[in-house]
């Protein structure tokens, strides 16, 4: 457990200490504390850069998006006031509302310009590099002060799906340097240290209105169980990403209040189809049929989910209908296994600490994959280290996606070459029906390109989710004014919207 900059640090007992006092009736009201999953020593505020959910917090507190999604993920205007495309899809104009940066400034077309061009770069390292990169900003421009006009490189009837994406926020025109940041969030920046507690304070001034709270401290607990005890023993107000006996002990608990969004995170195995062994479509299909999704839901989520059936997006526009669920079939997958030459072949999957679900799903998968053949052992990595550590490393990893629009997940997550496609899978056919999605203006015609692209993916592109869990935050009973939310949703961590007492 990171104890740095004030950090919670983990104790022998298990508890976090050093939080300074209890929190369970409120500690007074001013102070909020949330305790998250810590993404280690290189962390930083740079709100472009968002693979966890304490980054997302953090930017959602100190930042603003020009929208914001609804928990079924359509997108609702947030510093954007409004906006609408010409009839080619190709140029979107957007109305900016009045607001300003904590220094007093106004936010400006100039300031978006310089934040999507930013996130865009692949340097930079936004999940949302490969949306924004649709921009043609040499055609772009700000049209007075508060009415920005993106022009892109082709059509996308649904591109304001990006305006309410992780890694898209926007900063003032110039910054690079968010050692001290300026925002235009509800709360101004304090202290921060990386791998420690972040620290703000309210801001009156917001264009949304003043947070309840006087002051909000973002705090690090890496084990879910150093999470439950400091909210359990009134250390903090909320603890993230709760899951399986966790959430059982915390149901039984007066003083505590669980806020649970259904379904809401896919819970993915990820096989590299450009590596050995999983270059062979054969082994990718012997996985998928070998591995009890059933079993895994039961044992490793505890129940609180249901089956996967290698599909992104249950429950939202662009999730296939009517397709039969992939069965086990232990005789089938045998075969692929001994057809492909690999009985008995050996290979490794990563995994953390991150997800409470993870390592009982790598045991259970390991002696369910051993009936067909495959010996899989298991890496634990570091948490703070897990998610930039996978990006290069190793043949296969856990992974969870939180809810997002299925467009925006298949282009980051799938499509060929894209930042955040850690399968590497590449498929032509794929593309170009993302593609066509993308320039189609009806609907239900482009919703129907989607269900055909997840299709291919599902039999190709070695991204299995082999089950959607409940995302499980927990607070005290003291706090009011939050609600279950999917994460990257409007309503998750309003911490703007808290009340304490």
């Amino acid at each position: 457990m990171l104890a740095a900059g004030g950090a919670l640090a983990l104790g022998g007992a298990g508890l976090l200490t050093g939080c300074g006092g209890d929190t369970r009736d409120g500690g007074g009201g001013d102070r909020f504390r949330a305790a998250f999953t810590s993404g280690g020593s290189q962390e930083t505020l740079d709100p472009h850069v968002a693979p966890n959910f304490v980054d997302q917090a953090r930017a959602k507190a100190l930042y603003d998006t020009l929208g914001t999604y609804a928990d079924d993920m359509s997108v609702r205007p947030r510093l954007a006031r409004s906006w609408e495309s010409d009839a080619s899809g190709t140029r979107w104009r957007v109305l900016l509302r009045e607001a300003s940066w904590h220094d007093g400034k106004p936010v400006t077309a100039k300031d978006v310009l310089h934040s999507y061009r930013r996130a865009a770069d692949p340097e930079t390292g936004s999940p949302s590099q490969v949306l924004l990169s649709a921009i043609d900003f040499d055609a772009s421009r700000a049209d007075g002060a508060r009415s920005v006009v993106l022009v892109l490189k082709a059509p996308n009837f649904a591109f304001p799906t990006v305006f309410a994406g992780p890694g898209t926020e926007i900063v003032p025109d110039g910054t690079t340097d968010f050692r001290k940041p300026v925002g235009s969030g509800p709360f101004t920046y304090v202290s921060f240290t990386p791998g420690g507690t972040a620290r703000y304070r309210r801001w009156a001034d917001h264009w949304d209105g003043a947070p309840h709270v006087a002051e909000l401290e973002i705090v690090p607990a890496n084990e879910e169980s150093a999470r439950l005890n400091a909210l359990l023993s009134g250390q903090v107000h909320y603890a993230a990403d709760m899951a399986g006996a966790s959430v059982e002990r915390l149901r039984q608990d007066g003083a505590t209040r669980l806020l649970t969004a259904e379904r809401a995170t896919a819970q993915q195995l990820l096989l590299r189809t450009g590596r050995a062994p999983f270059d062979d479509p054969r082994l990718i299909r012997a996985v998928r049929l070998g591995i009890d999704r059933e079993a895994l839901v039961r044992i490793a989520l505890a129940g609180h989910g249901e089956p996967g059936d290698d599909l992104f997006g249950l429950g939202l526009h662009g999730y296939p209908e009517g397709l039969a669920p992939e069965e086990r079939d232990v005789d089938e997958a045998r075969r692929l296994v001994r057809e492909a030459g690999a009985d008995g072949l050996r290979f490794t999957v990563e995994t953390s600490s991150v997800d409470a679900a993870w390592e009982p799903a790598a045991d259970l998968m390991a002696r369910q994959l051993a009936e067909v053949g495959l010996r899989m052992s298991v890496n634990t990595r570091a948490s703070s280290t897990y998610f930039s550590e996978i990006r290069t490393k190793g043949v296969a990893a856990f992974n969870t996606t939180s809810t997002l629009p299925v467009s925006d997940f298949l282009q980051q997550r799938v499509r060929g070459g894209a930042a955040r496609n850690q399968t590497q899978y590449a498929s032509g056919r794929f593309d170009a029906l993302l593609d066509r999605a993308r320039t189609t203006r009806d609907e239900r015609e482009r919703l129907g390109l989607l269900a055909r692209a997840q299709r291919l993916a599902r039999a190709e592109s070695g991204l299995l989710v082999w089950a959607f869990s409940d995302a499980n935050d927990a607070v005290a009973r003291s706090v009011r004014g939050l609600r279950a939310a999917p994460p990257n949703s409007r309503d998750w961590a309003r911490f703007d919207r808290v009340r304490v007492g």
